[in-house]
């Protein structure tokens, strides 16, 4: 894994081990955390890998079948880790070897590898179909959990898990009860009562642990996850175990039916199945332990091009939300007053509308860039870097997107292209250079990009991608974290010590403290949480590598039907090997032949063979054992199956059997994955 800061060139550095792994024949694979990036990277890079004979393909969800597969089929193909994660799953599902799209696993480039290796590693991708309907159970146990009160459960912020108190579980006995939904005389604690416990648990989680604008947007009747590193909606994919559903009772959308898992995979066993991993990021040193210890990668560091001059101030911390909110605005308000373009970084999408709405009042002109605006994103953040510009934005504006001072040249182009098609482009760009030019020197003037922060977040990493925005390829800027004893990570990791210091200094109402000690405690609390959710990680990876070395062996067999030409060889040895079993248990060998159970077996033969054999004459043949009658059954069976292929076509038979081997695969895959999960 390479560490290089933003603005380094990591996309233009992708383009040199891709070319010389693309000449192996068996396709590079590019990865990037969103269809935007992806998009864009293959389409900057495609001339050069072009002008070398290599073609380039983008893999994104609204694609046909074709355009996939020929997109596979480029040298280089650019991906989201989710597409390629998803088409894993969906290729072992398939019936016929020529409409899977990864032939091969040889070689990724995982850009923004610590946000995919690391951030997302604890989300199994899952594909799933729907079980039965319980929507009403979720709407009836959504109108209890207002009656549950605090001393009926506790809450673990850390862990996102809710339990409930011995006197919580009587309360909620007796509730339940009283609504007929659990049966009068049975417990809770009976192995019946499993699945409304289940319910009631994730209905307390959605209502408790779960907030409409910062972990999920209400859109069209529909309950749409954010992810919570990048800030972006996510579209089509649900929490699962019942969790989506208790939500979406919870706002009263309509509750759409809950899932069976069909396959299942996470990232750390998806990417390891790759002959060759690398990866780059700006931010990597500070997990280089867990990419040595699950993926066996090593982080090296790249120095800058130019030295970084960017000045990151120490945080400043207040007493409460109020006080942070006051002095961030003032502090817009004064670097706006000189030009200097700000980015302001918030956690989540109603924060980011708050503080918006906070700088409507004072008339400060200002872009907002989250998940609900994610279609302007490329035009938001080209313009970030211009004078007097005043950006707000989630963390979906932490990853892969140029601020460039002045504003972005090729995007000016674009639009006067647009507005003038006529005009001779190179002059425009000439034209437009020239007035750039000016810009960016009174932005430098001005201090550069000013990246001020509203709140820490859990991981180092995603503060110091924010601060990454600014100070690209040596310019000037600066960074500030604005914090408040009520924000999250200070509530929930620490922040009592540093309340009782604030009490000591006797601080005023709106001033601040800051100080280098105050930073390194708060890096504590983040390495500390970063551990935690190591140790989570590692430990789901345990169970994911039992699942996975089941999934591996399912989805070998998947392949070696798939690829086989002679599948009737196969259909016999198992028709045989059933057989035998069958005969050994209706017909001992060492038994006497009055302790068979003929009439059983003859029935067994008709339900497993489709043929009606007389197994209770046979045996009471003289001199007949049950290696003949084993041989007869066998005998007539293949006589059967002969009949059938000169019906059907040798070839049409074959492809039959093939069907039916795989829709009993992943039928008998799937209900082993439910009792997986169930454990």
């Amino acid at each position: 894994i390479s560490e290089m800061k933003t603005g380094e060139g990591k996309t233009l550095v992708a383009t040199f081990p891709a070319y010389l792994n693309a000449l192996a024949g068996r396709g590079v694979h590019i990865v990037t955390v969103n269809d935007y990036l992806a998009k864009r990277d293959a389409e900057w890079m495609s001339k050069v890998y072009g002008s070398i004979g290599m073609t380039t393909g983008v893999v994104h969800p609204q694609q046909s079948d074709e355009e996939k597969l020929s997109a596979y089929k480029c040298d280089i193909t650019y991906a989201t880790n989710n597409e390629l994660g998803f088409d894993y799953l969906r290729d072992n599902m398939k019936s016929e070897i020529d409409q899977m799209n990864q032939k091969h696993h040889y070689f990724a480039i995982v850009d923004e590898v610590d946000s995919i290796l690391i951030d997302e590693a604890r989300t199994p991708l899952i594909i799933s179909g729907p079980a039965e309907d319980r929507s009403e159970l979720y709407q009836t146990i959504d109108k209890l959990i207002p009656s549950l009160e605090d001393v009926h459960f506790t809450i673990d912020e850390k862990t996102r898990a809710v339990s409930f108190t011995d006197e919580g579980n009587d309360f909620l006995e007796e509730l339940l009860q009283s609504e007929g939904i659990l049966p009068d005389g049975q417990s809770l604690y009976d192995p019946e009562s499993t699945t409304i416990v289940h319910h009631v648990n994730q209905g307390l989680r959605a209502h408790k642990l779960f907030t409409k604008d910062k972990d999920y947007i209400v859109r069209s009747d529909e309950v749409v996850l954010i992810d919570e590193f990048t800030g972006r909606m996510m579209p089509g994919r649900r929490l699962s175990d019942g969790l989506h559903q208790a939500i979406e009772a919870k706002e009263n959308c309509s509750i759409q039916s809950e899932n069976v898992t069909l396959a299942s995979v996470t990232f750390q066993n998806y990417f390891r199945l790759y002959d060759k991993l690398s990866g780059m990021t700006g931010t990597a040193a500070t997990e280089a332990e867990e990419f040595k210890e699950i993926y066996k990668l090593g982080v090296v560091e790249v120095p800058t091009n130019r030295p970084i001059t960017r000045v990151d101030e120490d945080d400043k911390v207040y007493r409460t939300t109020a006080e942070k909110y006051k002095a961030i605005i003032e502090q817009i308000k004064e670097a706006n007053s000189k030009g200097q373009p700000v980015l302001v970084g918030t956690t989540s999408i109603e924060k980011s509308e708050l503080l918006s709405d906070m700088l409507k009042k004072e008339k400060v002109k200002h872009n907002v860039l989250n998940a609900r605006q994610h279609e302007q994103e490329a035009q938001i953040v080209g313009d970030a870097g211009k004078l007097n510009a005043v950006t707000i934005a989630t963390n979906m504006a932490g990853r892969g997107t140029d601020i460039q001072l002045g504003g972005n040249v090729e995007m000016k182009v674009l639009e006067a292209l647009a507005k003038n098609p006529n005009e001779d482009p190179e002059k425009l760009r000439s034209q437009i250079e020239a007035s750039h030019s000016g810009e960016r020197d009174k932005v430098l003037a001005a201090g550069g990009l000013f990246v001020l922060a509203t709140e820490r977040h859990e991981s180092r990493r995603i503060d110091n991608q924010l601060r990454g925005r600014s100070g690209r390829q040596g310019d000037a800027g600066r960074s500030s974290f604005f914090l408040s004893l009520e924000d999250d990570l200070m509530r929930i990791f620490g922040s009592e010590r540093l309340d009782k210091v604030l009490s000591t200094l006797g601080m005023e109402e709106g001033e601040a403290i800051v100080h280098p000690w105050v930073n390194k405690s708060l890096e504590r609390a983040q390495a500390k949480v970063e551990g935690r959710n190591f140790d989570i990680r590692k430990q789901l990876l345990k169970f994911d590598d039992v699942m996975n070395d089941q999934r591996k062996a399912i989805f070998e067999q998947r392949l070696e039907i798939l690829n086989s030409t002679e599948i009737g060889e196969i259909v016999e040895d198992m028709r045989e090997e059933v057989l035998d079993d069958a005969v050994e248990t209706y017909m001992p060998a060492k038994a006497y032949a009055e302790q068979w159970e003929t009439e059983d077996l003859e029935t067994y033969v008709k339900d497993i063979f489709n043929v009606n054999l007389p197994i209770v004459e046979w045996a009471d043949e003289d001199g007949v054992d049950n290696e003949i009658i084993r041989d007869r059954i066998s005998n007539s069976v293949d006589e059967f199956m002969d009949e059938k292929a000169k019906v059907f076509g040798a070839e049409n038979m074959s492809k039959i059997c093939k069907q039916i081997l795989l829709q009993t695969i992943d039928q008998k895959w799937r209900e082993h994955l439910l009792k997986l999960e169930h454990l």
